[in-house]
This record gives structure tokens, sequence and C-alpha cells, in this order.
């Protein structure tokens, strides 16, 4: 699979979310230009790839998770908005959005942030509040428009009106805070945390789809997971009939069923004609686990 953006760009726009990050939190005004060239960037690139799967370990890094997550998010609304072919002014609005959405962290205490366990009802209630922080912090900046502020406030409103802090419902939502929504969802719960280990990312893609509808928008889950590679060609798989099996191809519209080749029976025994299943195809199959070789 080809990098979805360069380390280049990927890089530049941590530094940038970082430095503005910064910025507010020492009370200087928000410089809101490195953010749109890196937004601009990611853009100019995710539109030079023809057909943009993205496999997510490839957006993982060891740098500081709140930076990192910044930019996976932006990313990942990107591909969703090209997908549900925005334009590139509508592009830029909702990728400056995403990665500035958790700007409101920065006024929520670190010992709460990075806290290892779970947190307390009031700790919560502390940490809920960025949405609101980083709304009356972004709508502030002159060179910013609505939608980023607005993407900070409802980024954690859900679908079904259970969500934080205007209990909005359904298209009360602004599509791009559904979009941002889908995409800090999927990243947090596909990432190492001190609180939380990440689940795999079937299992995510799984949450996503069991949740669409109620916490999400399921037509914009439709359209973010077609553009998810769970199974990378190439990549083995234990199935739950104790096959092994090789990664052939993808199902866009299915990330979680591939197409498989058998390279081991349930024996140890290799078949002596290859065997290929479409597993959109056959419902008795499922992939197990991912396994380094056969």
């Amino acid at each position: 699979l080809k990098d979805v953006i360069t380390e280049e760009t990927r890089f530049e726009a941590r530094v940038n979310i970082k430095n503005a990050m910064d910025s507010i939190r020492y009370g200087n005004s928000l410089d809101v230009k490195p953010i749109r060239d890196s937004v601009c960037k990611m853009i100019d690139e995710l539109m030079d790839v023809k057909d943009t799967m993205v496999n997510l370990q490839d957006l993982k890094s060891n740098d500081q998770y709140t930076f990192s997550h910044s930019v996976n998010v932006c990313v990942l609304s990107l591909i969703t908005g090209i997908s549900m072919k925005y334009d590139e002014e509508k592009l830029k609005e909702i990728g400056i959005g995403a990665m500035l959405h958790d700007v409101g962290k920065i006024k929520i205490p670190q010992e709460i942030l990075n806290k290892p366990g779970s947190l307390t009802k009031k700790e919560f209630d502390i940490v809920k509040k960025h949405t609101s922080y980083g709304y009356e912090l972004l709508k502030k900046s002159k060179m910013l428009s609505t939608y980023a502020s607005y993407i900070a406030l409802t980024h954690h409103e859900r679908f079904d009106g259970e969500g934080y802090p205007l209990g909005l419902r359904g298209e009360e939502i602004h599509e791009f805070a559904r979009i941002v929504s889908v995409a800090d969802v999927y990243d947090a719960i596909t990432s190492d945390r001190i609180y939380k280990k990440r689940i795999n990312i079937n299992e995510a893609v799984e949450y996503l789809i069991g949740m669409g509808g109620h916490q999400f928008d399921y037509n914009i889950v439709r359209n973010f997971i077609e553009h998810i590679t769970i199974y990378p060609p190439g990549t083995c798989v234990l199935l739950n009939n104790g096959e092994k099996a090789i990664v052939v191809d993808v199902n866009k519209k299915y990330p979680n069923r591939p197409i498989i080749r058998i390279l081991m029976d349930k024996e140890g025994q290799i078949p002596k004609e290859p065997v290929e299943i479409d597993l959109t195809k056959n419902n008795t199959l499922l992939i197990s686990d991912i396994i380094d070789d056969i």
C-alpha cells in the first residue's frame, strides 16, 4: 500500500499543530496560516492518489498522542470528504476544523488527561468541557470560519442525541462534525493510550458499523470504511475453521471481508489446487486473527 501522505507532510503538520496549541496555551493569538498550509498539502497529496486505501497502521507514530491524533483525524476526515465528493473549499474547511478539533484540551489539567486509570464522574465532566473551551478559543480568530469552532464544539455529539455538550440529534449536527466524530473515535480506539490498549482494526470497524445510526451517521460510516484497509493484500490470517490463508484482494464496501487464498488446511496440509474465497459470499468463514506467517 502506498502511504497516503508523505512523512515530511505528516511531520510538518504535527509541528504546526503543536506550535498552534502552544501559542494559544501561552496566551498568544492563533496563527492559522501554517495549519492551512498543512491541510492544503494533505489535500494535494490525497487528490493525487487515484484510489486511496488507508492502512491505519501507516498513520501511527511515536510522537505525542494529541498532535499525532490531530493529524490522523484530519487525514481521515479529508479522505471521507473526498469520497463524499467535497470540493476543495469544503475540504479545506473540514481539514482545518479536524486539525484543531481538540484544541480545547490545552485548558484541561494534564493529570486528568494522562490519568492511567478510569476517570471519576467529576473528572470526566471536566474533560467534557474541552469542547466548549475549544469553541471559545477558535471563535476569537478572525482568520477562521465558524466551521472550525463548530467542529471543536460538536465533535462529541451523537447521532442519537446522547452526546455532549448540546445533545444535538441527527442532522442537527453539521455534516463536518459528524465526519470528524467518526475519524476521532476510530483513531482513538486504534491507538495505545496510557489508560487503555488499542483494539484491533477489524474490531474498530465492527464497532463503527454497529454504532451506525446510534453514535454515528451510518452514511458517513459507510463512506469512511470504504477507504480503510483492515487486511492489506499479503496479510496472513487464521480462519475460524482452523485454516490459514493469505489476503489477495480487498472488498471496499466490506473491508472486514476480503478475498483470501487458502494456504493450509486445518490438518496442516497444503491444498493441491489453489482455492480462493470471497468472504462476502461465505457467511460461515470468519477471520479469527492475523498471523506472522504460515
